[in-house]
């Protein structure tokens, strides 16, 4: 069996530009948010999710879908542009403490060889980090997850992202960044996908050094997410974390999130967000061409 490269998944340049649909009761919320007069039903978020990956994808070099909600209407509907690649979520949410992620399984719901059949590149695993537990049980579950992925030739994508400690109140987000690239930046995966240092906020030169610091620990090639960051700083926050070794994004707030709740949807992600996307693409491309 062929296994898939991150050339797979990459613009010609060799950097990554990535959407992410894949978020879930998450993007319920941001429905909510934006002032849904009627319940936002599962199919409100499909539609989205599917519109969003027909008008979007002709300017991504992969797209992240869910199993829950759109996977399969992605897949029947034909909505993936070629030459865009696939990637699938294998990550299974828990809700509790009155939030709707509090812990993450693999989903065992997700057929990595369903996954290739349908011309899938890669899945990914959310991997939340708490100082306070146990990091041989986040070790092993990326083991697996590796495992998994690299048995049906596809690729690997680990998503770390901080939480707070579930005993104390003392959080540094920041240090906690580090610490977890330390505990899972060489952990075999084929990508990293990280939060953006200081939430993309402050001086370009603190950002660099911050991003530069995260870079000494991840020893594979990353990509930041926009969970956190203002979409107007998220073009800058793309071109630092490149200048500190980053090879590009997969997000999907920044792109998309303001489009969230209007009508004529198609519309508004040709008119408002495609632009976006074009424009990040051509940030990881000029930084790619740097190198």
């Amino acid at each position: 069996m062929n296994r898939y490269t991150l050339n797979d998944i990459t613009r010609p340049s060799g950097g990554f530009a990535m959407l992410a649909v894949d978020q879930r009761e998450a993007m319920r919320l941001m429905f909510a948010a934006a002032g849904a007069t009627q319940p936002v039903t599962d199919q409100v978020l499909t539609d989205f999710k599917v519109s969003a990956a027909k008008v979007l994808s002709p300017y991504a070099s992969a797209i992240l879908v869910d199993q829950q909600f759109c996977y399969r209407q992605v897949i029947a509907q034909r909505a993936v542009a070629q030459p865009c690649a696939t990637i699938v979520a294998a990550d299974a949410f828990i809700p509790g403490n009155g939030i709707p992620v509090d812990s993450v399984v693999i989903d065992k719901h997700v057929d990595p060889e369903a996954v290739r059949r349908d011309g899938g590149k890669a899945l990914k695993l959310l991997v939340l980090w708490r100082s306070d537990e146990d990091p041989g049980q986040r070790l092993e579950m990326v083991r697996a997850f590796n495992q998994l992925c690299h048995a049906h030739g596809l690729l690997s994508i680990i998503e770390p992202v901080v939480r707070p400690p579930r005993r104390g109140d003392r959080f540094d987000r920041e240090q906690a960044i580090i610490e977890a690239a330390k505990e899972l930046g060489d952990s075999g995966a084929d990508l990293y996908k990280v939060e953006m240092p200081l939430n993309g906020k402050g001086t370009q030169q603190a950002l660099l050094e911050a991003s530069q610091r995260l870079n000494e620990h991840i020893n594979m090639p990353w990509v930041i997410l926009s969970s956190g960051v203002d979409e107007k700083l998220f073009p800058r926050a793309v071109r630092v974390a490149m200048q500190a070794g980053a090879s590009g994004f997969l997000a999907g707030r920044a792109v998309w999130s303001s489009v969230v709740g209007l009508p004529d949807t198609e519309l508004m992600l040709r008119d408002i967000a495609a632009p976006k996307l074009q424009r990040l693409g051509e940030i990881v491309d000029e930084m790619m061409a740097r190198r």
